[in-house]
């Protein structure tokens, strides 16, 4: 035991040895990686506060040259700013001059303006507010419109949904009779089949009990002739009596064979001919069932057909009052920019009309009424419900356009009364050159002079003129003016024209 113990202790000290020297490995290359590291970020720190250095070194130097290049830069833009400071009070001087001339004429120009702006503005408000009336009732004749296309369409919408679920009704009807019509027919034939299948099954079993009563006497004849044969052949054959027993027992077998192939080939006959009867029933019932779909078809196409008709009638009735609304739409567009460019015409006129305004109409526009104040109460007196429809729209109208009417009767009064004096001036134009004529005749005697009518010739006092030269108008009254006689001296004439 104690050989053993030391060769154990022995074993322990070399894998102690190991360990240390692995430990000491160890520690060995984790005091390398400790050295690397502290070397690697010594190193890092100095590069980094090289780097560091270095740039504050280079901005430091930037600054320093900066200040050189901005002390010469001062120098210069000072003498320029002198430069510029002369000149730039000298172009004050000027602008300041031009500046005063400009804000004289401005105001006055401002003055113009504001009150050309505050009657264009007035008139621009009244033109917008008949626009506006104008286009609302557009609008509300539109709107009226397109509400009657839409209760057409509603009503024709209804009327067509409600013949669509009558039609659906009706087929829903028709669908159900034929699935009734179809299971009375099909309970009808199950017990049709049920019946027949019960006589042939009794008959069957009638004719079997026959046959088996027959077939039971036959057998005991035969059995009996067969004993007696039995007897005489097993006198005679008793060696091929085994043969027969098995003979027989193979006899036996085929006939239970026979016997159940038959009622197999009986069954399925039976099964052919229920199967044949259901055939024949079903053929009938889907030939009828065929002819009721037909005419069930032919009606729905039929019924198609119409639905086709009266959409594409729809469709046209639609499309025609979408044509018209267009063309409508069309001429009211149409209508409005001829109305636009009416107004813009009127506008143009007026900026060039206002270059011939006097002084006074461009500081009063509008003169004031020219009604009494009688005739102003009447007129407030009068209720726009008592005048007739047509009358009560134009004076509306003219409420909205009522400064420009008194501009524009100002101007046609302007014209009439330049008219009238043109008128005037052409009249006592005419006198003049009869009164010169006169006198030129009066000047010259002749036989031709002497005969006519010569204001010249004064006989006690009186000329032969019977009548004046010139008629004037005749009086408002009706009265015939006085008769007034021209009655010229030549030496007065003749000192005028001396």
């Amino acid at each position: 035991m104690s050989k053993k113990g030391k060769k154990a202790q022995r074993k322990l000290s070399d894998e102690e040895q190991l360990l240390l020297f692995q430990q000491k490995m160890l520690a060995e290359e984790e005091m390398i990686k400790k050295k690397e590291r502290l070397l690697s970020q010594f190193l890092k720190d100095k590069l980094a506060k090289e780097e560091h250095n270095s740039a504050l070194n280079l901005h430091k130097i930037n600054t320093q040259w900066r200040m050189v290049l901005r002390e010469i830069k001062t120098r210069a833009l000072r003498k320029d700013i002198e430069i510029l400071s002369q000149t730039f009070e000298r172009v004050v001087d000027c602008k300041d001059s031009v500046i005063k001339s400009l804000a004289k004429d401005l105001s006055e120009a401002e003055e113009q303006y504001a009150q050309a702006l505050r009657s264009h503005l007035h008139s621009i408000d009244q033109l917008l507010a008949l626009q506006r009336c104008r286009l609302n009732l557009l609008e509300e004749s539109y709107n009226m419109e397109l509400e009657t296309l839409t209760k057409e369409f509603e009503t024709e919408r209804k009327t067509i949904i409600d013949q669509h679920e009558k039609e659906i009704r009706y087929l829903q009807d028709v669908f159900m009779a034929m699935e009734q019509n179809y299971t009375d027919s099909e309970y009808e034939g199950k017990l049709e089949f049920q019946s027949m299948w019960d006589d042939l099954k009794n008959k069957n079993l009638e004719e079997k009990h026959f046959l088996r009563l027959q077939l039971e006497n036959v057998v005991e004849d035969l059995w009996r002739k067969f004993q007696d044969a039995l007897k005489n052949y097993t006198d005679a054959t008793e060696d091929r009596k085994v043969a027969f027993e098995t003979l027989r027992v193979k006899d036996e077998k085929s006939s239970k064979e026979i016997e159940a192939q038959m009622k197999k080939i009986q069954r399925l006959q039976d099964s052919i001919s229920v199967v044949k009867g259901k055939i024949m029933v079903h053929s009938r019932e889907s030939e009828e069932q065929n002819q009721y779909i037909l005419e069930d078809k032919e009606l729905i196409l039929v019924q198609l057909r119409k639905l086709k008709a009266q959409r594409t009638q729809a469709r046209e009735i639609s499309q025609e009052n979408l044509v018209k609304l267009t063309l409508e739409s069309n001429a009211a567009i149409k209508a409005l920019r001829k109305t636009v460019d009416k107004g813009e015409k009127i506008l143009k006129l007026a900026e060039i009309c206002r270059k011939f305004e006097t002084e006074e109409e461009k500081v009063l526009p509008f003169y004031s009424s020219t009604l009494t104040p009688e005739e102003q109460e009447e007129i407030e007196e009068i209720q726009p419900e008592d005048l007739p429809e047509g009358l009560a729209k134009v004076i509306a109208d003219y409420i909205g356009m009522e400064n420009f009417w008194k501009r524009y009767n100002k101007v046609k009064l302007e014209q009439l009364s330049l008219q009238h004096r043109h008128a005037q001036l052409l009249e006592i134009n005419g006198k003049l050159r009869e009164m010169l004529k006169q006198y030129l005749d009066g000047i010259s005697v002749s036989d031709e002079v002497l005969s006519q009518l010569n204001p010249l010739f004064i006989i006690n006092h009186r000329s032969n003129l019977t009548q004046p030269l010139s008629t004037p108008a005749t009086q408002p009254s009706g009265k015939k003016p006085p008769i007034t006689y021209n009655v010229i001296e030549a030496a007065h004439v003749i000192s005028h024209i001396l």
